[in-house]
């Protein structure tokens, strides 16, 4: 606000105040005349704001408008979703997110983030000069091929980093000036797409092989060197690509991939909690998932690591997962099974997804196809079945790709399921119960990580963070929570999580020896001072 002054200031997004300039604030800075008489406090100004969103009739509208009001006053978008984010996330995030993805070019307004094509090759490193922030902390990256359950949308993907940062405020306090979206351009097999012709992306297929591989290559080096304190998440890759990436780079730089353990440290804080409800250990757990993809193997990845530290072997620990593809049940026998997959294919006779249900009877049954209705009523009663109380975790968004919804869940177990999802459901009754399942949202996890890894400037994520935020989560859910079916948190509790396991990230960086800083005593007090506050 120094070098701000008049209408340069009134229209900067992140210095604005808007009508909450005080009278003396307007003759400070050359503002007189230029705003309307009332000295309006942020309250009010986030009354205005609800009013005006309540208005519109679709989510992609309100979108829309929550998009305009990020470019237009950045504080109160931050301040207006925190305050109310179990209605602003859903249409931020998923399950609006998609739709806005899908529409991108059509709805384009402002440029927001920071694109790379293949015609930048040599020059990444130069062009990331153009970024005005220096003291970026979180890089939020995809190429757009695999975005949520809607598959290739080039260019339009970016939707997805755009929110993924958002939420990285909102739900963890990283300063939006820390943040940047990123979209690997590299082109889109989507035809459909490609020759839309307002779409704004790299208008080819796409590159691959080694023109692919060494254009990420450098990118990579070029965020070390511009800016070498970032955290880089990866997004919305294809799984062959997501689970490369995470191996190629995991070990050596500041990253880590949200779809693969992200989705596999919220998954398991789900089973954790449920473990509460049920009575069962979670060391004597059968689980099995729908879908071979990264969420799956990479959830699957993680619980052994947590069975193993529940004091199970690896192999042991392995036997207690099971797979579900399109054929049924993957076994040893199988032909073509995935790298990552193939520790879980067990000696077994060839079966149909129901019968295997029948014969292994899982305690836990995870869908992540991205395939509506693929737990139908049998696949839900079968379960309800071999268990008296089925953990049933639907995690594919967005909505309309969701395996099941909560309404179906608990009328085919007749109201004993404990349900998760990873988009959001409203409250089901049932009997005399009122049910409000919980979103099993990374935005419980990720932001959390970000921050921990911000805090204790760590040099790498490890899995032994994922599981330390996993564990923090579960203990956050209140017995009163449970009693509504929910086995995570209140949304509203989002920055107390965060916070919760950021502080454990810390410790843990600390323990692998991955920091070199002096961390706090008042290691809790520590980060909090870190975590912006969008107030005027």
């Amino acid at each position: 606000m120094k070098t701000l002054y008049g209408k340069a200031l009134l229209t900067d997004p992140a210095f604005t105040k808007s009508t909450a300039f005080t009278r003396e604030e307007r003759e400070r800075y050359g503002l007189r005349g230029l705003l309307p008489h009332d000295v309006a406090s942020i309250n009010k100004q986030i009354e205005r704001v609800l009013g005006s969103m309540r208005c519109k009739s679709t989510a992609i509208e309100k979108y829309i408008f929550l998009n305009a009001l990020l470019e237009r006053n950045q504080r109160l978008f931050y301040r207006t979703m925190i305050d109310h984010i179990e209605e602003i996330m859903p249409l931020v995030y998923t399950p609006t997110v998609g739709e806005a993805c899908k529409e991108f070019a059509h709805i384009f307004r402002k440029p927001q983030g920071f694109y790379i094509t293949p015609e930048d090759r040599g020059e990444i490193a130069t062009i990331l000069k153009n970024w005005p922030e220096e003291d970026i902390r979180v890089i939020v990256v995809t190429d757009g091929e695999r975005i949520l359950g809607l598959g290739d949308l080039g260019a339009s993907g970016m939707g997805i980093p755009i929110g993924k940062v958002a939420l990285y405020v909102a739900c963890a306090g990283i300063h939006p000036a820390q943040c940047m979206p990123i979209m690997l351009d590299v082109g889109t097999n989507n035809i459909a797409i490609r020759e839309d012709p307002l779409y704004l992306g790299y208008p080819f297929p796409r590159i691959s092989d080694d023109a692919y591989r060494t254009l990420v290559d450098e990118f990579v080096k070029a965020v070390q060197s511009r800016f070498p304190n970032a955290l880089i998440q990866f997004e919305d890759f294809l799984t062959p690509h997501a689970f490369e990436f995470l191996d190629r780079y995991g070990a050596q730089v500041r990253c880590f991939n949200d779809d693969i353990q992200g989705t596999a440290a919220v998954t398991l804080a789900g089973i954790y909690t449920s473990c509460r409800i049920t009575g069962k250990k979670f060391d004597d757990l059968n689980i099995m998932f729908l879908g071979t993809g990264s969420a799956a193997g990479g959830t699957a990845e993680l619980m052994v690591d947590a069975f193993c530290a529940a004091g199970l072997s690896k192999s042991q620990a392995q036997k207690r997962l099971w797979f579900i593809d399109r054929k049924g049940l993957v076994t040893a026998t199988n032909e073509t099974i995935k790298p990552r997959i193939k520790p879980f294919a067990h000696e077994h006779a060839a079966c149909s997804f129901v019968d295997a249900i029948g014969e292994i009877k899982p305690d836990v049954l995870i869908g992540a196809t991205g395939v509506a209705g693929t737990f139908n009523e049998a696949i839900v009663r079968k379960m309800a079945t071999v268990n008296e109380h089925p953990v049933i975790i639907a995690l594919s968004n967005p909505t309309s790709h969701t395996e099941c919804t909560a309404e179906q869940a608990y009328q085919w177990s007749d109201g004993r399921v404990i349900f998760a999802s990873g988009s959001p459901f409203d409250a089901v009754q049932y009997g005399n119960q009122l049910f409000k399942p919980a979103q099993g949202n990374n935005a419980y996890i990720f932001p959390g990580i970000g921050l921990g890894i911000y805090a204790s400037s760590a040099r790498l994520v490890t899995q032994a963070m994922f599981l330390a935020a996993a564990e923090v989560l579960a203990n956050t859910v209140t017995q009163q929570e449970i009693g509504t079916g929910a086995v995570y948190p209140a949304l509203t509790r989002v920055r107390e999580v965060s916070h919760a396991i950021a502080v454990a990230v810390c410790r843990v960086a600390v323990q692998e020896g991955l920091t070199d800083s002096s961390l706090p005593e008042d290691l809790a007090g520590y980060v909090k001072s870190l975590m912006y506050e969008p107030n005027y």
